[in-house]
């Protein structure tokens, strides 16, 4: 089934200390679709890039059966730019550059191949504009996925709260479900968030898995051990790719079925953390994508007796 994607697509260049890259294709927009793309869903990216973006990236997304009509070109503006460098831990890291460009003046306009999709992806930006987004449908699509982050709970109080009441799932990571909630203790701050309004929340732990709720239902993936880890940008982002991916081509959005999502999303993830950038999506093949997905299943699966 169709998915409308709405989030950044932009250039990043990044430092960890495996290597270091020039600006290279990135954006939360980018590895969402291509993520999605790679379970056979319709990715349709709603976003905005400058002048300077090359033809062969827009290709790139193109190749990978990407609907780009929704991705405004401003010819004479510059597209969003973020560098950053990751530390030893490879789990924090130093912004050393953000450029925001045609980001500051984003207007998103919805297409009108986009209005039947069925389901919506609202990547992190800010809640007005997710909500502008919401607004433009006609029919409301029958998931919203929304990811937001601390920024907007500490600048866009109000109007966060209003979108995440309009929304069906949250994404967010366990600092940001402690700050949104008020509770440190993640299953009481999943209990008031979802009082806030979505059906679903998931909380993202990175390297130590994810959590799904929903009402008095918890599920827990874990993430999968890795020899080698050389880059995580995107990889929440593929991660929520991933997951509304994987639904949106299974068209099943029930709590079971979204158990499923979260191994799929997590999955995803673990390839683009072992290259840098979107090479690691790029090269994925469905062989590689199985081979993994057993071995998570290798990795929870045992028998047990309770007497």
């Amino acid at each position: 089934m169709s998915l409308v994607i709405v989030g950044t697509v932009a250039f990043d260049a990044i430092e960890t200390p495996f290597g270091k890259t020039d600006k290279i294709l990135g954006g939360a927009a980018t590895y969402i679709a291509l993520a999605a793309a790679k379970l056979g869903s319709q990715a349709n990216i709603v976003s905005v890039v400058g002048g300077d973006f090359p033809a062969d990236h827009m290709q790139l997304l193109q190749n990978n059966k990407i609907d780009t009509r929704g991705i405004e070109i401003i010819k004479e503006g510059k597209t969003f730019f973020w560098s950053g460098r990751y530390h030893n831990d490879m789990n924090s890291r130093d912004t050393l550059i953000t450029e925001l460009n045609v980001l500051a003046g984003f207007n998103p306009v919805l297409p009108a191949a986009y209005q039947q999709s069925e389901f919506l992806m609202l990547g992190n930006l800010t809640p007005s504009i997710q909500k502008q987004v919401i607004e433009q449908f006609n029919k409301r699509p029958r998931l919203i996925v929304m990811d937001t982050m601390n920024f907007w709970m500490d600048s866009a109080w109000d109007d966060l709260l209003e979108v995440i009441g309009m929304v069906d799932v949250l994404t967010i990571n366990d600092a940001e479900a402690r700050q949104l909630s008020g509770e440190y203790a993640l299953i009481k701050a999943a209990r008031k968030i979802l009082q806030m309004g979505p059906e679903f929340l998931v909380i993202k732990k990175g390297e130590h898995g994810a959590l799904l709720f929903h009402k008095n239902e918890v599920f827990f993936a874990p993430a999968l051990p890795l020899e080698e880890v050389f880059d995580p940008t995107g990889a929440g982002d593929t991660f929520a790719g991933g997951f509304i991916g994987y639904l949106a081509q299974s068209g099943d959005i029930s709590f079971s079925n979204m158990k499923r999502a979260i191994i799929y999303g997590s999955a995803m993830a673990s390839f683009t953390v072992e290259k840098f950038g979107i090479e690691g999506l790029q090269a994925l093949n469905n062989g590689e994508l199985e081979n993994r997905i057993q071995r998570f299943f290798d990795m929870v699966q045992f028998d047990i007796k309770i007497k």
